[in-house]
């Protein structure tokens, strides 16, 4: 199987990227986790991402905040698909990091998930590494029925309590 790659742009991202990291876990995709900066260390994020397919990854995650320029950076590096997780930071509640993430020119495409979705962005890379996956597709779809169930169970409640 494939691996994810996780990137942040600081260790102060990891409280919401864990998150990320407890997805690929429950559905055991292999994953690494580093800190590259798209302004601090930009040659060590651009040699992760020109490498990744070479080094066994199928998607990689990118979180950061604020200007968050690192997806876009790590996409411009790599033909992978790249899924940029936009952090809240205390000064415009986040909205930079989604502009900043999901403002893609042409031709380098950046999926981006709500801010702090590094949940939701985890699960769009399983999906990814699904398409070839029967048994990771399976997982998904037994995942999604035992949502839909706890959802009709609190139908069924509460149509128990109303609906005499």
């Amino acid at each position: 199987m494939k691996k994810i790659g996780i990137i942040m742009g600081s260790d102060s991202d990891l409280p919401k990227v864990e998150k990320a990291i407890a997805v690929l876990e429950e559905y055991g995709v292999p994953f690494e986790v580093h800190v590259f900066s798209a302004h601090r260390t930009p040659d060590e994020a651009a040699q992760f991402a020109s490498r990744a397919r070479e080094n066994g990854f199928g998607a990689i995650i990118a979180a950061a905040g604020m200007a968050a320029h690192l997806a876009g950076a790590i996409a411009a590096r790599t033909t992978l698909p790249v899924v940029g997780i936009p952090i809240k930071c205390n000064t415009l509640d986040g909205v930079d990091a989604l502009y900043s993430t999901v403002q893609m020119p042409t031709g380098l495409p950046v999926a981006t998930v709500a801010i702090d979705g590094a949940a939701n962005a985890a699960l769009l890379c399983v999906q990814i590494l699904a398409v070839s996956d029967a048994a990771l597709a399976a997982k998904l779809d037994a995942a999604r029925e035992a949502g839909r169930e706890k959802v009709l169970e609190k139908n069924r409640a509460v149509e128990a309590k109303y609906n005499k």
